[in-house]
């Protein structure tokens, strides 16, 4: 998919995904397209489901309802929802954690590795 105004593709883009825990509703219908070469933040109060959201754009939750579709590097369009992190990072997709607990005696490269 190309956007006509900005003429980048959609590398991701999650349609009203929701995730239900026990009965209670952590996540309710979030949409959002990411562009190629795009950086967007996800801002909000504890818990409004940012994490949540990340957790299931990476494959660590499978949305109960919504769809994840991601365009490889060869433009193949993949629905996401069901991969696990494992097979996700196969697509180039992946998530780093923070850590605020850095380890002095290493180097900046090493502390990410």
């Amino acid at each position: 998919m190309t956007d006509s105004n900005s003429e980048r593709k959609t590398v991701l883009q999650a349609s009203e995904i929701s995730i239900v825990f026990g009965g209670l509703t952590a996540v309710s219908n979030f949409s959002c397209e990411l562009k190629e070469g795009e950086l967007i933040g996800l801002i909000g109060p504890n818990g409004a489901g940012k994490t949540t959201i990340f957790n299931m754009l990476s494959g660590v939750y499978t949305p109960t309802s919504g769809e994840i579709t991601f365009w490889d590097r060869n433009n193949k369009v993949r629905v996401i929802n069901k991969k696990n992190p494992a097979q996700l990072n196969k697509l180039g997709i992946a998530r780093t954690f923070q850590n605020i607990r850095l380890f002095g005696n290493l180097t900046v490269a090493d502390n990410v590795r």
